[in-house]
């Protein structure tokens, strides 16, 4: 336990940003799922879509770093490419 005001705060603050990141980690790995199973059915466009904007976004509020959004956006990417 903290004995300092300020990492006090502090904790309260880390707490609040890993249960959100924590929420935004799921969301994102529920989306990468549902592109890759959808790779070839007449909703993939769309299932990866909303895959990479949701890459996107996290990347944005640095849940994860940009170079990982765009590596994953890649590969998803390639992957309907060539199944589709």
């Amino acid at each position: 336990m903290a004995n300092i005001k300020s990492q006090k705060k502090r904790n309260l603050t880390n707490a609040k940003r890993a249960e959100r990141n924590k929420a935004v980690k799921s969301e994102l790995k529920t989306r990468v799922k549902t592109a890759h199973a959808a790779a070839g059915g007449e909703n993939a466009e769309e299932a990866l879509r909303l895959a990479v904007k949701r890459l996107d976004m996290a990347a944005a509020k640095g849940v994860i770093h940009p170079n990982q959004a765009a590596r994953r956006k890649s590969r998803l990417m390639k992957k309907l490419n060539t199944v589709g």
